[in-house]
C-alpha cells in the first residue's frame, strides 16, 4: 500500500540504524508529535544515579513543515517536556543517554535522505543551524525545560 500512495521510503543504511529517537526529530520534515518524559531518580540510597522513565509521544496536528534541515535546538525543545522527580537538579551528563545527539550522524542522515527520498530533494540543508549542536552530547538548553517535581518526590521517600 505505501508503494501505491507514493510513501514508502525505502530501506535505511545500517549506518543510520541506531539513530536516537531526538536524532531523527532533528531530521523530521513534519513535526506532529510532541515528547512528555517522566523521570524518576532512584529511591536507593547508594545508587543515586539511577533513573528510571516512561515517555509518552502524543500525536498532534502538523504543527509545521521543515524548508531548512536540520530543525533548530529551539524547535526540538518546544517539542518536549520532562519532568524530574527527584531530591536534586539533574546533571547535564544525567541527561545524555535520553536526549543523546551525534552531530556527525544526523549531517550524513540528511545528506542521505536528500540524495535518496524525494520526500527530501528540495529541503534546504543548513551547515550553520548543524553547528548549534554538539559533535556528541545532548541537545542544546534541553536542561532549561525540565519541570522539577521536589513535591512529590518528598511523597516517595
Amino acid at each position: 500500500m505505501a508503494k501505491l500512495n507514493k510513501l514508502y521510503r525505502g530501506h535505511i543504511l545500517p549506518q543510520f540504524d541506531d539513530l536516537t529517537w531526538v536524532e531523527e526529530m532533528v531530521c523530521a520534515i513534519y513535526r506532529n508529535t510532541a515528547h512528555i518524559t517522566c523521570l524518576y531518580q532512584s529511591s536507593d540510597p547508594a545508587q543515586p544515579f539511577v533513573f528510571h522513565s516512561n515517555t509518552c509521544a502524543h500525536e498532534t496536528n502538523i504543527v509545521s513543515t521543515a524548508k531548512v534541515l536540520p530543525c533548530m535546538p529551539v524547535d526540538i525543545n518546544g517539542m518536549l517536556t520532562v519532568v524530574f522527580v527527584g531530591p536534586r537538579k539533574l546533571s547535564h551528563n544525567s541527561l545524555s543517554t535520553l536526549f543523546h545527539i551525534r552531530k556527525h550522524l544526523v549531517w550524513s542522515f540528511l545528506c542521505w535522505l536528500r540524495n535518496h527520498n524525494h520526500l527530501y530533494e528540495h529541503i534546504v540543508l543548513d551547515e550553520g543551524i548543524m553547528d548549534l549542536y554538539p559533535e556528541d552530547g545532548t541537545v542544546p538548553d534541553v536542561a532549561d525545560h525540565i519541570i522539577y517535581d521536589h513535591e512529590r518526590n518528598s511523597q516517595l521517600f
